[in-house]
């Protein structure tokens, strides 16, 4: 498999920055909830919400990632021809109402 060009490793980054962010906050909104109504436990309130927000930082990161090549993975010519095929919208008469009756 060829390596990936230096575009492509700039959409990996970014979305894997975008998912840690995003991972992280909600890791902490998640781990201070459970904090509160479990308890921290013997690790203490700072390790354990640490390692909520690193988990889920983490598995997001990756999935965005993921998400963010799945997207761009494109060439030039393909997105050409994507933007060609779309037309603007064909609109139809109702057929549900008669027409008018003409008038004399």
């Amino acid at each position: 498999m060829p390596p990936m060009p230096p575009s492509a490793q700039r959409h990996v980054k970014m979305g894997m920055l975008m998912g840690g962010t995003v991972g992280g906050i909600m890791g902490f909104i998640y781990g201070t909830v459970t904090i509160f109504q479990y308890g921290a436990g013997q690790a203490g309130v700072m390790r354990t919400l640490g390692k909520y927000m690193v988990g889920s930082g983490a598995t997001f990161s990756v999935f965005m990632g993921i998400g963010s090549i799945i997207r761009t993975d494109t060439t030039r010519q393909g997105a050409s021809v994507w933007a060609r095929s779309h037309y603007p919208p064909l609109v139809h008469p109702r057929r549900d109402r008669l027409p008018a009756p003409k008038q004399r």
